[in-house]
This record gives C-alpha cells, sequence and structure tokens, in this order.
C-alpha cells in the first residue's frame, strides 16, 4: 500500500492532461501514463477553432500549452504502455509491462485509435497471442515467434524478445518511409530478426502452432505479439462494460466499476477537444470525491 498512487491517468491527450492538472490541484498523487509527446492527434491538427480562449490555434500549439502546463505543475508523464487493469476491490492493479502498479482509482483516456480486432484475434487472447513482449518473453524461450508492431518504439521490445526466443519475424505495419526503406538495417545486433514487409489479415491456430495469415502467405509459429499503441478498453479491464466500442459512463464520467472512471474519445461522440478536457475534468474530481468517500 505504501506506493499505490491515488489516481492513474491512462491517455495524454486532452481528456488525460485535464485530468492530471485536476487531480494535481486537488492534492491527489497521480501517475499519467502514455506517449511523452502527448497526443499524436492533437499535434497533427492543422487549426482548432472552438477551445476557449486560444481562437485558430494549431494542433501543434496546443500541444505545447498542455506539455507546458504539465511541466509547471510538476506533472511528469510516464511513457509506458498498459497491458491490463484488475479491480482488486478497493484499490486497481495495473499492469505495466513486466510490473505491476497499484492504485486506488483509474482514469481511462486513451482515445479510440486501437483499431479493430484481426479475425481469430480475440478468441485466440491468451492463447498464443499477446499484446505484452516483455510480460511474455520467458515463455519463449527455444521458440519462435511474431511480432506485428505499430509504432516504431515497439523495436525495442523485439530486441528484448530476441534475446530469448531462437527467431522473431518482425512486421512494421507504422507508416514511415525511412524506416521501411532500412527495414532490412533495424536488427544489425539480433541476427535471429527477420524484417517482413507485409500486411496481416488473421489469425488462426492449427494445432500446437499458430498461424498469421498475411497478403504475402501465412506465416506459423508459436506466438503472436500485436503492439499497438493501447490496447481496446474491453481487453484492458476485464468486467469494463461497453456500449459499442465505447466506455459505458454516467454523467460523472464514472463508468460500472467502483473507483473506474473514463473520459475522452473513448466515451463517445463528439470526437472534440475540448468535450476531452471537460470530461477529464469532471472525471478527476469524481474521482477525487471517491478516494475522499472511501476515508470516511
Amino acid at each position: 500500500m505504501g506506493n499505490r498512487v491515488d489516481i492513474a491517468i491512462i491517455g495524454t491527450g486532452p481528456a488525460g492532461v485535464s485530468a492530471a492538472i485536476t487531480a494535481t490541484v486537488r492534492n491527489k498523487s497521480v501517475m499519467l501514463l502514455g506517449s511523452a509527446d502527448l497526443s499524436d492527434k492533437v499535434s497533427k491538427a492543422h487549426a482548432i477553432q472552438n477551445y476557449p480562449g486560444l481562437p485558430e490555434i494549431s494542433g501543434a500549439d496546443l500541444a505545447r500549452h498542455f506539455a507546458d502546463h504539465l511541466k509547471r505543475m510538476n506533472i511528469p508523464v510516464t511513457d509506458r504502455k498498459v497491458t491490463m487493469i484488475y479491480a482488486m476491490g478497493d484499490y486497481y492493479s495495473l499492469q505495466i509491462d513486466n510490473e505491476f502498479v497499484e492504485a486506488t482509482t483509474v482514469i481511462l483516456a486513451t482515445g479510440v485509435s486501437f483499431g479493430k480486432p484481426f479475425p481469430g484475434e480475440d478468441e485466440n487472447l491468451g492463447r498464443g497471442v499477446s499484446y505484452c513482449a516483455t510480460c511474455d518473453a520467458a515463455l519463449y524461450r527455444g521458440r519462435e515467434a511474431v511480432v506485428v508492431g505499430y509504432a516504431p518504439k515497439e523495436e525495442a521490445d523485439v530486441r528484448f524478445l530476441a534475446e530469448m526466443a531462437d527467431r522473431v519475424i518482425y512486421i512494421p505495419v507504422y507508416k514511415k518511409e525511412e524506416t521501411a526503406a532500412m527495414a532490412e538495417d533495424l536488427f544489425p545486433d539480433r541476427p535471429n530478426v527477420e524484417v517482413r514487409k507485409c500486411r496481416p489479415l488473421s489469425i488462426a491456430k492449427k494445432e500446437s502452432k499458430m498461424v498469421l495469415v498475411t497478403d504475402d502467405g501465412a506465416i506459423e509459429t508459436d506466438g503472436i505479439f500485436l503492439l499497438r499503441e493501447s490496447v481496446s478498453p474491453g481487453k484492458l479491464v476485464p468486467g469494463l462494460e461497453l456500449d459499442g466500442n465505447h466506455v459505458k459512463t454516467d454523467r460523472k464520467m464514472a463508468t460500472n466499476l467502483p473507483g473506474l472512471f473514463a473520459a475522452g474519445d473513448i466515451t463517445g461522440t463528439p470526437y472534440q477537444y475540448v468535450k476531452s478536457a471537460g470530461e477529464g475534468n469532471v472525471a478527476a474530481l469524481s474521482a477525487v470525491s471517491y478516494i475522499d468517500s472511501l476515508k470516511k
């Protein structure tokens, strides 16, 4: 309990940043998890016209304002990916890579960038399909694995996995011309890593093997790692109630799980920066009230 944080906030877009600021103002300990570069969706916006007090601001400038506000309030960003969140009764246990962190409350603000699952993905999750290479690498000593990476930062996990596995096939699906052009040179220090340029289509199980079907043929292997920017909420938090692809919340941004809140695009349309920031503020105030109620 000594290292338990009051509020863990997952996501560094407008909702997550707003929640972190509000919670800090209310004297709660905060762990803000997400990209240190904050939100690509914000920074790449050409112009934002409806953010109060900041007319015609560019996305890049708004992102700089967010980063400056966090810095002024001494709120660090923990640039690590959360792969599972477990409700433990009076607190939550967050799996971050191969470690666990405890938080009294959690605010989900991951946006809606998790994408549609591949056919065969859901039914084989935990049965040959994994979202965390560093968590499960030890299971692949002397075995083979395929890694589908959605961002250049996943290359570090591929190197780690290659220390354990006999052979790793890496499929980078991110659109980055300079990376794709030098794909064969990504892992000069890992001769057991093969980089393939293809598009994954579906996943199947064949006896004791996993099969990743691509537009360049099928790859048979022992395990498949899907390293996305974020995990869909239904898989991230067992027992979480959804409304379609979104998290179901009430007016206080509370979910069906006590102490778990959600804010921003993950709760549904409209996908607006100002709406997300407002919901982040509400979620943080609700989390603060929940924590205070536990002490009574």
